[in-house]
């Protein structure tokens, strides 16, 4: 790479990365189009996994605020009721119901999809939960924690409800990703990061890689439902504050809000915009994007992508097949 190719790479990466902070939000905002939200969706159903707090919770206070049925999955239930309680009392919606769910249990996400879909209709599903384990920790299934969580779980709960949202006019996926997928190529040869050392910022950046294929392959094969997958730039979320500590002493007032970090999936769940754009796009400040950096060897041949799709669903069926009551 020439001099000159490597500092306009530079250089658009550098603005890409500045854009992420509150300055970029509030920049974007100026061209957002208030009416896109300004709408009543009473009567539809959101599922918001990870709605306890962060980027989760300020998404499901946003659509709450707009009439919307909140199904809230949740991990731990304390923090969740008193998630549950604050947007109730904020927004004055009653039609909020709490499940509690670990993301990393693929056994139990199908007993509860199985659950909520003899129960309950779905609109929209945005897959919010996840997480960055910075020691390489098995779950009690023997599967990466990261991997387990961010990947298989995301892919599990979505083509477990996929029926149900076929049911309904407008159906949405929404998946909420990062930019630092963006310094990621899709490896499909360790999904489960057992070789070499362990860094989890780059696991977690390669997870959301993942979720941008997933993404991707799902809008081919689901033509009638819309997906998207989003960066909802540097937050000042729990998350950050404790699996970036580092990172958010340096730049903590310069983060963005959980209520911007939410804007644009509160923007793909409800504006009727959103989906006049093509299905299957990464989406920054209520606006497609490029899911690589320019010049940066990140794509990946599609048997690859091909092959993460075939490798999640058979963990998918394994599991299906050995959890209680599916």
């Amino acid at each position: 790479m020439s001099w000159y190719r490597r500092a306009v790479w530079f250089a658009k990466g550098l603005r890409e990365y500045t854009s992420l902070f509150r300055s970029g939000y509030e920049s974007a905002s100026k061209r957002f189009g208030p009416a896109d939200v300004e709408v009543d969706v009473a009567g539809k159903s959101f599922l918001v996994t990870g709605a306890n707090s962060g980027i989760g919770k300020a998404t499901a206070k946003g659509i709450a605020k707009r009439g919307g049925t909140v199904h809230m999955v949740c991990r731990n239930k304390e923090r969740a009721e008193e998630a549950k309680a604050e947007i109730m009392t904020e927004t004055g919606n009653q039609s909020i119901f709490l499940h509690i769910l670990d993301i990393s249990n693929p056994k139990e996400i199908w007993k509860f999809a199985e659950k909520f879909k003899n129960e309950h209709k779905l609109n929209v599903l945005i897959n919010n939960a996840g997480c960055m384990v910075n020691q390489r920790e098995l779950t009690e299934d023997g599967l990466e924690k990261n991997f387990a969580t961010n990947t298989l779980g995301t892919y599990i709960l979505t083509t477990a409800l996929l029926p149900l949202l076929e049911k309904e006019a407008d159906p949405r996926v929404i998946t909420v990703s990062s930019g630092g997928m963006l310094v990621q190529k899709l490896n499909i040869s360790d999904l489960q990061s057992a070789n070499g050392t362990f860094d989890g910022t780059m696991v977690y950046a390669q997870n959301k890689r993942q979720q941008v294929v997933l993404t991707e392959q799902w809008a081919k094969a689901h033509r009638n439902i819309h997906f998207s997958v989003m960066h909802p730039g540097w937050a000042d979320t729990p998350a950050v504050r404790s699996s970036m500590p580092d990172f958010y002493q340096k730049m903590k007032n310069t983060l963005r809000t959980e209520a911007q970090g939410a804007d644009t999936v509160v923007w793909l769940a409800v504006s009727s915009e959103a989906t006049k754009l093509p299905s299957g796009l990464f989406f920054q400040d209520r606006q497609p994007v490029a899911t690589h950096l320019p010049l940066a060897r990140t794509y990946s041949p599609p048997e690859d992508e091909e092959k993460l799709m075939q490798v999640l669903e058979e963990f998918s069926q394994k599991f299906k097949s050995t959890s209680s009551g599916t």
